[in-house]
């Protein structure tokens, strides 16, 4: 039984999410054994033929439209594709980027030739998606970037680099943020549509190095007169940008925080298992006094906050979830997972250090859930605009 054992919310007791659980569950544990996921944490990346398979067996864009060749599903399909791949522990499978992150904008915000000329093959995972905001001199202050759109004949050229872009070395489709108007700060972004294939002045940097996230390609992205159509605007027009991204902001962060929340669970549920299977002095490390409390202690705060990120997600569902509410998930429940995982670590002892055990790259992959998606600071500050 694990760890964190309260019931399922209400919206998500369908017998029709029910099945599609199991069906994902069943996918992965078919298509994405240990023996290669090992193989993506050694390559630095997902092979690309995953996201085919994945695409074929119905995990990509399930709440895009039927019309736009997805599965008409909606933000609980969604949460259950996070909540499989979290898991089964397919590390690197950036479904919930793919998923719930860019394709959103698409729907929202996409012209109809946008959506008819895109969603399909990224339901299909014929296209791979990426999202290119911060850069080496603008991380979570997105009205300073450098990079242009400029208008040249009957399209845009694309000058500037992007930093940190998860899905960067395998992605074929890129959402660049970018100005339109250098000479504005909010009204002068807007988000270009750039396939990759064939793309003149388009190069991709060095896969990045990370501390975790090992299956998960981060890169550079350069852009040198990259010439796109004049359709390429996302809503086909310009200045829009800004208020674009903010908009689909609350939902990224509901993700995070849905993430961490996972992480939280899986980390408990692993180290309860190895606690009360390891012996010292004589008795299994459970048996310890320390042990209970420091879990009991876990478990509680664990429980509270999934509580609250179901809460959020029910907002979400209604098109209640705002600003402050989503920030505030983000921020205590990253927080909370690297306190977990870090008494979890302890509990394993040196096992805990080595990178054999689950809970060593749980460490790991963990603590860039607290900068990522808007940095913990960044979210006190929007919490505290709300007081």
């Amino acid at each position: 039984m694990p760890v964190i054992d309260i019931p399922a919310p209400a919206f998500m007791q369908d017998e029709e999410i029910t099945m599609f659980a199991e069906a994902v569950g069943k996918f992965l544990q078919r298509n994405a054994p240990e023996k290669r996921v090992r193989s993506w944490r050694e390559a630095g990346q997902v092979e690309r033929a995953f996201w085919s398979e994945a695409g074929e067996a119905g995990l990509l864009g399930v709440s895009v439209p039927e019309e736009y060749g997805g599965h008409g599903g909606d933000f609980r399909h969604d949460m259950v594709v996070i909540d499989q791949v979290a898991k089964h522990g397919v590390e690197g499978f950036a479904a919930s980027l793919h998923n719930v992150i860019i394709l959103p904008y698409l729907v929202r915000h996409g012209t109809e030739e946008q959506k008819k000329k895109y969603l399909p093959r990224l339901v299909s995972g014929e296209l791979v998606s990426a999202i290119a905001m911060s850069e080496p001199g603008a991380g979570s202050d997105l009205q300073s970037i450098t990079t242009t759109a400029l208008k040249d004949g009957n399209g845009y050229r694309l000058n500037g680099s992007k930093t940190y872009i998860s899905n960067g070395q395998i992605a074929d489709f890129v959402i660049v943020v970018a100005k339109t108007d250098p000479e504005a700060r909010a009204k002068g972004i807007s988000l270009v549509l750039l396939e990759t294939e064939r793309a003149d002045g388009f190069q991709r940097g060095k896969k990045l190095d990370k501390i975790g996230l090992d299956a998960q390609d981060t890169s550079e992205l350069f852009f040198d007169d990259v010439f796109v159509g004049s359709d390429a605007i996302l809503g086909g027009e310009e200045g829009k940008g800004f208020y674009q991204l903010m908009g689909e902001l609350p939902q990224e962060r509901l993700v995070i925080a849905m993430q961490a929340q996972a992480g939280i669970a899986h980390a408990l549920d692993v180290t309860v298992d190895y606690v009360k299977n390891r012996k010292a002095f004589g008795q299994t490390i459970w048996d310890f006094q320390n042990t209970q409390f420091v879990l009991a202690d876990l478990k509680a705060k664990g429980t509270a906050s999934r509580v609250f990120v179901n809460d959020c997600i029910a907002r979400l569902l209604d098109g209640k979830l705002d600003v402050a509410t989503a920030s505030m998930a983000k921020y205590w429940v990253t927080e909370l997972q690297s306190e977990v995982v870090d008494k979890c670590l302890q509990l394993h002892g040196g096992a805990g250090y080595i990178n054999d055990y689950p809970i060593a790259r749980m460490y790991r992959d963990s603590r860039i859930a607290r900068i990522f998606g808007g940095s913990n600071e960044v979210m006190r500050m929007l919490i505290a605009r709300s007081m």
